[in-house]
């Protein structure tokens, strides 16, 4: 028994090493300079967002090699986004201000930060600034089979974001 236990662990040691050396075996770094901010502008913010400006700070993008993102969103007070899904779920990392986020049917729940959100593959949701403190949070995001990341609904109303 400990022989074909030995063999066992061998073979699985020796299989890990092979998977290990087919990885490129060098760190990747994303120069601050090579990463732009982009300020949602008013034409492209109706299709995401509503209620007030929103910037976007990309961090890392997806790659051959791992199929998330990640990016700092900042919401000006009463901004927020419109109802969306995510086919592999979101990760949502508030560092600053207050804000909110609710799902289709649930409770709107306020975020500060530390509060760390997931959202479950499919779910529909929003999130955003509170109406008088902006709001940043990290998000991260994994793409499917396809590449895409975010099915975008219809806006989130007043009378949504104003209830309890």
């Amino acid at each position: 028994m400990k022989v074909f236990s030995f063999l066992s662990l061998a073979v699985v040691l020796a299989v890990t090493q092979l998977e290990a050396s087919e990885i490129k075996q060098e760190q990747t770094v994303t120069k601050l300079e090579n990463r732009k901010s982009i300020i949602v502008n008013k034409t492209d913010f109706k299709k995401y967002f509503t209620g007030g400006e929103v910037r976007i700070d990309p961090v890392y993008p997806k790659s051959d090699t791992k199929m998330h993102s990640g990016a700092y969103v900042t919401f000006e007070p009463g901004a927020r986004s419109k109802w969306h899904t995510h086919p592999r779920g979101q990760h949502i990392i508030v560092t600053s201000g207050v804000g909110y986020t609710q799902t289709w049917g649930g409770k709107k729940t306020i975020i500060k930060p530390g509060d760390v959100v997931w959202c479950p593959p499919g779910v529909k949701h929003w999130h955003g600034a509170s109406k008088d403190i902006a709001m940043t949070h990290f998000v991260i995001t994994e793409a499917d089979e396809k590449g895409k990341n975010v099915e975008w609904m219809e806006a989130v109303s007043d009378e949504q974001y104003n209830s309890n």
